[in-house]
């Protein structure tokens, strides 16, 4: 269903894509006087369910035919879940030029590199409170901190008033960069007048204000020196902000450090050229000094510390990885939020951390991460600052959204103009009023190797069924003419019952399709498609009868 333009002036439409109701896949779309503009474009790493599939990306099926209206892709910042699906999806977007600061654009550099599109992507750096003139909309980015550096919200001028989208964000009075969120700026749109503020929710469950980064390297100091053996440190790639402490620590501590894991090496080179990290030559090791030098005198620096079964972490944990190994003795410190979901990979990597005599540090046991995320009374100040007319809150589960909203209304936004959308459903908002239209196609797409899209929910659930009840393959020849039994019934199985238990229950099964095929003539038997039927309720009969267990069954009929 093509998204149709509005058809008057001083009115533009809001229609979120991603990111609302779920953590990622954030994707936001503003249209003004028939034109679009996007702002980001991120993925989610696979829930549990999803089975097989590496990468989830926002449905933007929905713009198909408006690809000509889009004016430009914004972005706040260089996290996954804002610029992970731009590779993917980029194409099919029409190519839009992509606005950015010059760290989320260097980080974006190397997913476009990867896939090919380097030179038919044209990336525009920004320059913060430097007006952009995307007619009709003109835009500004301005500073925002968070977990990772170069963050920005987005003020944008529309026919209708000024919408502000704040990103991801917290009011870190004292960041690594020296650079917080510019709450000068935010007011001083609070005072020229805000039509729409959309924020940030993640955090919104959290009374009282996030804690700064700087603590976290407080945290490294206390750790680093009741370590004896080496230390293995392991947070995400893109922040930056860590793992500059965790460099400074290295140092203060005399203990060389080794980066490991292809993301932690091309993000630190990008952000050390654009001069966000300032790390000495003289403190990089390879893996040979590593395993050469003594175990009090370095450090190492990986990725993986959400136990994900491939990364260098993981086959650290497993006593798998080629060059970097632990002792009785070493430590590890996870520097990063257990994001929902991951819990049981996680805890299974600690144990086997464990099981290697490594003491472990991580975020239930000492101080070791802060969110990047502003806490209530951070939003409440934003709200103060710029009061909006209207408030719509973005990042966030429902439940993050819908306290967020009510949030807004205890702090001075009218109760209907405090507005919870969610994927799919477009708003249209006036100076002076804001209408819900019908919900338009919305949703996710799987990417599973190189398929992209070719996974679907009725895919999954067959990889569902197969894992919880296995599979039974029934092999079958028929005369096409007679319906003669040429050859089987013979079933074979996998992940159902193991050899010794199946003999029986599988010979008893192959004479109920026996009895099943003296039932029919030669019609149903010569009609392969009406077999298959036959076949697969006889047998989903008989395994339910009498052992309670529903496997795939996949009948392999031929006819001779």
């Amino acid at each position: 269903m093509p998204l149709p333009s509005p058809d008057a002036e001083a009115q533009i439409r809001l229609l979120p894509l991603g990111g609302l109701g779920e953590i990622g896949l954030n994707l936001f779309v503003i249209e003004d006087q028939g034109s679009l503009l996007l702002i980001d474009c991120g993925l989610m790493f696979p829930e549990a369910r999803m089975l097989g599939v590496d990468l989830v990306l926002p449905d933007t099926s929905v713009l198909t035919e408006r690809t000509a209206d889009i004016r430009a892709l914004l972005l706040t910042h260089g996290h996954e879940d804002h610029i992970g699906a731009i590779p993917f999806l980029i194409e099919q977007l029409g190519f839009p030029p992509i606005y950015g600061t010059p760290l989320t654009l260097g980080l974006l550099a190397g997913k476009l590199t990867e896939h090919g599109l380097e030179r038919r992507v044209d990336c525009r750096e920004v320059t913060l409170r430097q007006p952009i003139d995307l007619n009709p909309f003109q835009v500004e980015f301005f500073r925002c901190a968070h977990s990772v550096a170069d963050g920005a919200g987005i003020a944008i001028a529309t026919s209708a008033g000024l919408v502000l989208h704040t990103g991801d964000f917290k009011l870190d009075p004292t960041p690594l960069d020296d650079q917080p969120t510019d709450t000068g700026f935010l007011a001083a749109c609070g005072d020229e007048g805000v039509l729409l503020l959309l924020s940030d929710s993640t955090n919104v469950e959290q009374e009282g204000r996030t804690r700064s980064e700087r603590e976290v390297g407080d945290a490294f100091r206390q750790i680093l020196p009741t370590c004896r053996g080496r230390v293995l440190v392991s947070t995400f790639s893109s922040n930056i902000h860590r793992i500059q402490q965790i460099v400074d620590v290295a140092i203060s501590s005399n203990r060389k450090l080794l980066i490991n894991g292809r993301s932690m090496l091309t993000n630190v080179a990008i952000a050390r050229q654009l001069g966000h990290l300032r790390i000495p030559d003289d403190i990089l090791i390879n893996e040979r000094d590593y395993e050469q030098l003594p175990r009090h005198r370095v450090m190492a620096l990986t990725t993986g510390s959400q136990g994900e079964p491939m990364s260098a972490l993981s086959r650290i944990a497993a006593d798998e990885h080629k060059q970097i190994f632990l002792e009785t003795g070493d430590s590890v410190i996870l520097s990063s939020k257990f994001i929902p979901g991951n819990e049981k990979a996680i805890s299974a990597m600690i144990n086997n951390l464990y099981r290697l005599g490594a003491e472990v540090h991580y975020e239930k046991t000492s101080e070791i991460h802060v969110s990047g995320h502003a806490s209530r009374d951070e939003l409440a100040e934003v709200l103060h600052l710029t009061r909006p007319r209207f408030f719509v809150p973005v990042h966030g589960e429902y439940r993050h959204l819908a306290k967020h909203a009510q949030l807004a209304r205890e702090n001075g936004v009218e109760k209907e103009n405090a507005i919870v959308l969610e994927n799919g459903q477009p708003l249209r908002l006036t100076a002076t009023s804001a209408v819900r239209e019908a919900a338009v196609e919305s949703g996710r797409i799987f990417v599973d190797g190189k398929g992209v899209g070719d996974i679907g929910f009725m895919e999954l659930r067959d990889r569902h069924h197969l894992a919880s009840h296995g599979v039974v393959i029934v092999f079958l020849v028929l005369n096409q003419t007679s319906g003669e039994t040429l050859f089987g019934p013979e079933l074979l199985t996998r992940g159902f019952l193991n050899e010794e238990e199946q003999r029986d229950y599988i010979t008893a099964a192959e004479q109920e399709v026996v009895a099943m095929l003296a039932e029919h003539g030669v019609a149903t038997l010569t009609d392969r498609e009406e077999m298959r039927v036959e076949v697969r309720k006889t047998l989903r009969r008989y395994f339910n009868r009498t052992m309670n267990r529903r496997p795939l069954i996949l009948p392999i009929i031929h006819t001779m």
